[in-house]
């Protein structure tokens, strides 16, 4: 909290430390006439500092709503207000669209100047936000913040509706949409939609095939920050999320979920239009892609399409020839890791394998 002393002509202190520029008033009141006749200017009357005050009186009088419950400053567009008009003028900016802080490094634009910052960073790869308990470090304190929560096993934000439980309140109201499966935001060049914004924009880059997250290692580049972040892993080995249950170690959270079915059994995705279930959502996605004949996913070397983004990855590597699944043993070497799986079978036969397949 903020302490202003304020001092009366005669250099003496308030008895009490209200910051109430009026009670200096009424304290010169009380005093001989004499001190009446300074006329002093009450405007530009300014307090002692004491901690981190303003010198300002103006700053002081907008100062004291930062601890009131009211909020004077009301936006005539929606419902909200504010206890500061700054505070209003930023919020104005979500309505006219206006983004006045434009990145030079890229067309990226943004509505406060705090956003910017934290954007060049993404260019920069400063990390400033570094993590106590691990080598981990961030570009912002509230990525911070929500990783520390991996290192608590604490999920105090639980779901009403099943037994689902999580770390963080974003976490369980994305969760909450699971339930409703209300999917508001829609893809303007395919049937595709999404329970948030940030899964639309993430999705339309695989229109545009645009990848503006590259790896400074390997040069790789991918669609958003999170593919990057686990993609790192390959270099560093980095296996942070552990089965409790045996000695497994993964390097994405979906991945250990996935393992931990295994020794539950447990296939909770069942699909609506025959017996099958699946223990991952996004098995079920796939799978229904049969019943529906859709192939999303293009070649744009020839006409050939796909249902899943790893068969045409697979696929790519047949005009590419690349054949990266290499046998320890010999010279073979692969572009399915499913074909080096059966060439080391002929090893185990004691046959003599082919060069390359």
């Amino acid at each position: 909290m903020f302490y202003f002393l304020y001092f009366c002509c005669l250099g003496e202190v308030l008895p009490h430390w209200t910051g109430n520029i009026y009670d200096l008033k009424d304290h010169s009141t009380q005093r001989d006439p004499p001190y009446l006749e300074k006329k002093l200017n009450w405007d530009t009357m300014k307090p002692q500092k004491e901690n981190h005050c303003v010198e300002r009186t103006g700053h002081l009088k907008s100062h004291p709503r930062a601890d009131s419950e009211g909020k004077t400053f009301k936006c005539d567009l929606c419902q909200a207000s504010f206890n500061q008009s700054g505070i209003l003028k930023r919020h104005l900016k979500i309505h006219n669209g206006e983004k006045p802080f434009k990145c030079d490094l890229c067309q990226a634009s943004f509505r406060v100047s705090g956003s910017l910052k934290r954007h060049l960073r993404t260019h920069s790869g400063e990390k400033p936000f570094k993590c106590d308990l691990c080598q981990a470090s961030f570009s912002e304190s509230g990525t911070l913040k929500r990783h520390l929560q991996t290192h608590s096993t604490e999920k105090p934000f639980k779901c009403d509706l099943c037994q689902a439980s999580f770390r963080v309140s974003g976490t369980l109201k994305r969760h909450l949409q699971t339930h409703s499966r209300e999917k508001l935001f829609k893809c303007d060049l395919c049937q595709a939609s999404f329970i948030e914004a940030g899964s639309l924009k993430r999705h339309l880059r695989a229109h545009s095939r645009e990848k503006p997250f590259t790896c400074k290692i390997c040069l790789a580049s991918f669609g958003y920050t999170g593919a990057l972040k686990v993609h790192l892993r390959i270099h560093s080995g980095e296996k942070p999320f552990k089965c409790d249950i045996c000695q497994a170690s993964f390097s994405q959270s979906g991945h250990l979920k996935s393992h931990l079915t295994i020794h539950s059994g447990e296939k909770p995705f069942k699909c609506d239009l025959c017996q099958a279930s699946f223990s991952r959502s996004g098995n079920l996605k796939s799978h229904l892609r049969i019943h529906s004949g859709e192939k999303p996913y293009k070649c744009d070397i020839c006409q050939a399409s796909f249902c899943e983004s790893g068969n045409l990855k697979t696929h790519i590597r047949i005009h590419s020839g690349q054949k990266p699944f290499k046998c320890d043993i010999c010279q073979a070497s692969f572009n399915q890791s499913a074909h080096l799986k059966g060439h080391l079978r002929i090893h185990h036969r004691g046959e003599k394998p082919a060069l390359q397949v």
